[in-house]
């Protein structure tokens, strides 16, 4: 029974799919090359197809499609798997800011209209922008709480990256494996050390996304060597403490994540006093 339940689902993803791309090509495009040059008609489309009926077409398959696994990975906008969960600090926000500005790392602006413009124009002319905002992902409910970056030869194309997402440290004694952990929904203050849960990855140029071919930037699949290059970063500033390996989430063993090649294991390390 669960079998064809699995496959009803898929086809209904399926037919899905189809009546996307139909309205796309036969209803979007073909009203919009009736009424606007081709060249402004194809524009159109791909930016109502990319950021509007794919993202939400997207959203509706994964509903369909939705199983109860325990995260080890964060969500992107249209409800696909997002960067791995790879580190994550015990300390204030005021340590953590102050560990990565000793480290040399920039805190990425705030997402909005006149830092998504400055970026896009750094992009195109690959010009220096060591705060650029970064694309909101999602772990326990919402986006990351802030996030940190490194350029690579001074490029807004190419940087070393982390977003993090503030835990209670009464989660701290749950097991990685158990929902608790990864389904939790609260905030906690700042103020007081908290668990600070972080996804790193490294930018290496530009990329469209699958499915709906929204500009971002191409990212290193090896996770787990931006994890170590964090984690060695802060060390050789001593302003972590030691480091111990746990795996993550149930179900989500050494394999691939999206496009991503990671061995399922969370550093864990406490910042030190500064």
């Amino acid at each position: 029974m669960r079998t064809l339940t699995r496959l009803f689902q898929r086809f209904l993803v399926f037919c899905l799919g189809i009546l996307c791309v139909w309205f796309i090509v036969f209803v979007v495009f073909d009203t919009a090359d009736r009424r606007i040059p081709w060249i402004l008609a194809v524009s159109f489309t791909y930016g109502l197809a990319a950021y509007v009926i794919l993202p939400n077409v997207v959203r509706m398959g994964v509903k369909i499609l939705h199983r109860r696994l325990i995260p080890s990975y964060t969500i992107t906008s249209d409800g696909l798997p997002g960067d791995p969960v790879n580190l994550v600090l015990i300390g204030t926000l005021e340590q953590l800011r102050n560990a990565f500005a000793t480290a040399g790392w920039s805190t990425a602006d705030r997402l909005g209209v006149a830092s998504s413009w400055r970026m896009m124009r750094a992009f195109l002319l690959n010009s220096a922008y060591p705060t650029a905002p970064f694309s909101t992902l999602y772990l326990f409910g919402r986006g990351q709480d802030i996030g940190f970056q490194e350029p690579i030869d001074n490029s807004p194309r190419k940087r070393h990256h982390i977003r993090f997402w503030a835990l209670s440290l009464v989660h701290s004694q749950d097991d990685l494996s158990s929902a608790s952990f990864w389904l939790n929904t609260d905030e906690p203050s700042t103020d007081q050390p908290v668990l600070w849960v972080g996804a790193g990855t490294r930018d290496t140029g530009f990329s469209l996304t699958w499915l709906t071919f929204q500009i971002t930037h191409a990212t290193d699949a090896d996770t787990n060597a931006e994890r170590d290059h964090i984690i060695n970063e802060l060390r050789a500033k001593r302003v972590i403490g030691d480091v111990t390996l746990h795996q993550s989430g149930s179900r989500l063993e050494a394999g691939q994540v999206n496009h991503y090649v990671t061995d399922g294991e969370i550093a864990f390390a406490t910042l030190l006093q500064n």
